[in-house]
């Protein structure tokens, strides 16, 4: 196990009507908020007034910006900047799933710099100060309202990059599985594929000793499974949804990752995928994690013996590990599918044209900077291209 440092101050309130205290638990922390949401959906399902109400029942000021999409973009996080410096804002409420998070995480964090935002996500300037952040969370997948990291678009440059920092993690965030009644059933799979990959990331490791954080990840991956299909079944359960939410929590929230080397390449590769396609982050998941798999588990077949066994329930003869390994990424696959999500870049609508120049910008090839993605395997330019292609 190695050395860690684990932080994570975020108070969490879970449970039915939680976000109706939303007012009185913002009271003690700011005078003004900016309130910061999507599409505008928080508006036709009621939660918007709920929220305003409690606002404003206890004396709590608030300006507002729509708008947020999936992916969220530079463009409005610059003009929620400006918003935030011209109404003197001391706090941002976030309303929505992860792309409303991130969105507000980056508007904190622009406040207090003086240049464009964009060059910390270039890893130009760290930040050291930032607004905080509330949130109530309306769609479980990006782990966002207890990490302390962001994404952002770049939609001019079309890139996608991510930025981490302790002063990013949301003071306050509310969380009641209620909300998640009225989700589409892809962002359901969305959510689910965005939720297993966070664990992935810090489950598949070279990195021994580290048996309680295994089977953290263990158990936290077959609760995502379960809870996933039930869901699928009847959207209005709340016994699922509530694990589901809880555990995207925790998957993103720091603690499955202590002590262990993490890995990343997934979402690096998958941010290509993003910034220049707009797909749903977890479905682009979903497609490489698989092919992911095959290119790197003769790196650690022991691990890889471990999650199909511990996880996807394969058994069969320790003899022939590479068997079980193989039908441990079959039985994942099908278990995408059945929450109708795509196994192919074609099924994104993803042609062959543009994985070059994507395997290129993911390991920072393109910019004559190679920096090789992953910990369990290093992969370079060309190694994300066959992955790519395994996909394709």
């Amino acid at each position: 196990m190695l050395n860690f440092d684990f932080y994570s101050p975020v108070r969490l309130v879970f449970g039915r009507g939680s976000e109706a205290q939303i007012g009185e638990l913002m009271k003690p922390l700011a005078k003004k908020v900016l309130l910061h949401y999507g599409g505008g959906s928080i508006k036709k399902n009621g939660l918007y007034d709920t929220v305003t109400a409690s606002l404003k029942k206890n004396g709590v000021e608030f300006t507002e910006l729509g708008g947020v999409k999936p992916n969220p973009r530079l463009s409005l996080v610059h003009e929620g900047i400006a918003l935030c410096k011209k109404e003197n804002v001391d706090l941002i409420l976030a309303v929505g799933g992860g792309s409303t998070i991130d969105s507000a995480k980056a508007i904190a964090m622009g406040v207090y710099y003086d240049g464009d935002i964009w060059d910390v996500y270039e890893q130009k300037s760290p930040v050291d100060k930032a607004l905080p952040v509330a949130t109530i969370l309306t769609i479980p997948a990006a782990g966002s309202e207890s990490s302390g990291d962001t994404v952002i678009t770049n939609e001019e440059k079309l890139l996608k990059y991510g930025y981490g920092s302790p002063h990013l993690r949301p003071v306050l965030s509310i969380m009641n599985p209620e909300l998640f009644f009225t989700l589409p059933k892809e962002q359901l799979a969305y959510g689910v594929a965005d939720m297993i990959s966070h664990v992935f990331e810090r489950y598949f490791t070279n990195t021994k000793n580290t048996d309680l954080t295994d089977g953290l990840c263990e158990v936290t991956l077959k609760t995502l499974i379960k809870n996933a299909l039930i869901a699928n079944k009847d959207m209005d359960d709340y016994n699922a949804w509530s694990e589901l939410g809880f555990s995207g929590t925790v998957a993103h929230n720091g603690l499955l990752g202590m002590g262990r080397e993490q890995d990343w390449a997934c979402h690096e590769m998958e941010h290509e995928l993003s910034a220049i396609y707009d797909v749903a982050h977890g479905a682009g998941l979903a497609v490489l994690t698989p092919g992911w798999m095959k290119y790197v588990y003769k790196e650690n077949m022991n691990m890889f013996v471990q999650f199909a066994v511990n996880v996807m329930g394969v058994e069969g003869s320790y003899r022939d590990p590479e068997s079980i390994i193989l039908e441990g990424i079959a039985r994942l696959r099908e278990f995408f599918g059945k929450l109708g999500l795509p196994a192919t870049l074609s099924g994104l609508g993803i042609g062959e044209d543009r994985l070059e120049e994507m395997a290129k910008k993911a390991t920072h090839f393109a910019f004559g900077n190679e920096k090789p993605l992953g910990g369990l395997k290093k992969l370079y330019w060309q190694d994300v291209l066959e992955i790519y292609k395994l996909v394709k």
